[in-house]
């Protein structure tokens, strides 16, 4: 059975099984809009304990029905339901996060002020905010703008990804059952138009999207011309793993593993080029490849719980697989041939291909379980190579002394920068976010809270009292 959008009805397919999960009629974004514009005031009007309160007792409805979300990610995302588990845990614990954040950096303020007055700073919600979610994490990703937004007094308008519509009903549902109203929070069920619509809608104050670079692109150039409208775009990236001198190759090669095939490749952190030193290709790879033909590709519900699920839909599947065959064509060298596994579903096993040789690399987000290997004869020509991309979300150094890594640091273009650890796997404590094509200069996560609310600057006396003391005629 095939998905997607109709004029009237969006269906959703579950990759596993190629079966339809769940089907849902196609929103109105005008009413969607207009609902919200009508109920954010009083929900900026609440008191921030209430709003704070109420997002805690959304992280208790979640918590409730833990299994039940997971597994519902696990079905229509792909992913193994351990992983699943893992995201409705990060949904839970990004209210303490969000709120957390929302003190430390959106907190009230007072300021030195002369003439018996006084100074504040204090942070005012936007208004009416659209957020746009991505497939990969269908309840995380969007949860990462939603909360925060909603505790800084904002309504929302989601729209989940077209291709995980399930999932993000199921999270508007939650927040309902909290006790946000309807209309504060309202879930928004289509395909790129609809996504188009909300992003261009008078009635949207601002657009916080996850996704791809070229879905990106397009909405900040949709709304270069209207400042008032604030963006905040997280786009992925082509990000490097590169290896140097280390002994433990078992555990660097984990780090690889865990670092390109996690998800099945589908994230943004995602390492998509494992760059490495020369003198230790030979053995790395000896370690490298066997571990990978280890991995398990399998049912997300299955037991026993595979490494990875299949990616997300066939035409995810059949372009990863022209890729894989176009690096070759180009002169790429297979170390690990990426393969269908099960015949007309999504399930890919991970491919690695020495790329060394291709003249013009593409500088693209291949989004899945296909990792590029080039060799180089140092760390500083693994800098150079590493930082030969368009995007910069995540980089990662795996070996080497602290000096090499103060190097790496130093010379990386990043927002995240590891060393001896995964490229993905980034905490929600910290800022999320990357330079480049990989996002705007408005990182998520601990930092959702810059984007989710504006400062205002008073001063203030209880009574008007001025003079003018020059430039006045007697």
């Amino acid at each position: 059975m095939t998905g997607g959008v109709t004029d009237q009805v969006l269906i959703s397919i579950e990759p596993a099984s190629g079966e339809e999960l769940w089907r849902g009629p196609i929103s109105d974004v005008d009413a969607a809009v207009s609902a919200a514009r009508g109920a954010w005031a009083g929900w900026a009007a609440l008191p921030l304990t209430t709003r704070i309160e109420t997002m805690r007792a959304f992280a208790n409805t979640v918590r409730r029905d833990a299994e039940a979300l997971a597994e519902l990610i696990a079905r229509e995302a792909g992913k193994p339901l351990w992983e699943a588990r893992t995201e409705v845990d990060a949904v839970v614990n990004k209210v303490d996060i969000s709120v957390q954040a929302f003190a430390e950096r959106t907190g009230k303020k007072k300021l030195d002020a002369g003439l018996n007055a006084s100074a504040a700073l204090r942070h005012k919600p936007h208004g009416v905010m659209a957020v746009l979610g991505p497939y990969n994490f269908p309840a995380h990703l969007p949860n990462g703008h939603i909360v925060p937004a909603l505790i800084a007094g904002n309504a929302v308008v989601f729209k989940p990804s077209e291709k995980t519509p399930a999932v993000g009903e199921a999270l508007v549902a939650a927040f309902h059952r909290a006790g946000v109203p309807e209309d504060v929070i309202q879930c928004v069920i289509g395909g790129p138009e609809q996504g188009k619509a909300l992003v261009a809608h008078p009635g949207i104050d601002g657009v916080l999207f996850t996704g791809s670079a070229q879905a990106g692109i397009a909405i900040n150039r949709k709304l270069a011309s209207n400042p008032g409208k604030i963006v905040a775009l997280e786009m992925g990236g082509n990000n490097p793993i590169v290896v140097i001198d280390t002994p433990r190759l078992d555990d660097a090669a984990a780090l690889i593993l865990q670092s390109a095939f996690t998800s099945a490749g589908q994230r943004c952190t995602a390492a998509r080029r494992l760059i490495v030193k020369e003198s230790l290709y030979d053995d790395l790879m000896a370690t490298l490849i066997p571990h990978a033909r280890k991995l398990m590709v399998g049912d997300p519900l299955g037991e026993p719980q595979p490494f990875m699920g299949p990616v997300i839909d066939n035409d995810t599947a059949d372009r990863l697989m022209e890729s894989f065959v176009a690096l070759l064509t180009a002169g790429g060298r297979p170390l690990l041939h990426m393969r269908r596994t099960v015949p007309d579903l999504p399930y890919l096993s991970p491919g690695i291909i020495d790329v060394t040789d291709v003249p013009e690399r593409p500088d693209i987000e291949l989004f899945g379980p296909l990792l590029q290997v080039i060799r180089v004869p140092d760390l500083d020509a693994g800098i150079a190579e590493a930082n030969n991309t368009r995007f910069g979300l995540s980089a990662s150094l795996i070996g080497g002394t602290p000096d090499d890594y103060g190097r790496f640091w130093a010379n990386i273009r990043a927002g995240i920068i590891n060393w001896n650890s995964p490229t993905n796997g980034a905490s929600s404590k910290a800022p999320f976010g990357g330079i480049g094509l990989s996002g705007n200069h408005r990182p998520a996560a601990y930092y959702a809270a810059d984007y989710c609310a504006y400062p205002v600057a008073s001063t203030e006396m209880d009574q008007p009292r001025a003079t003018i003391m020059v430039g006045m005629r007697p």
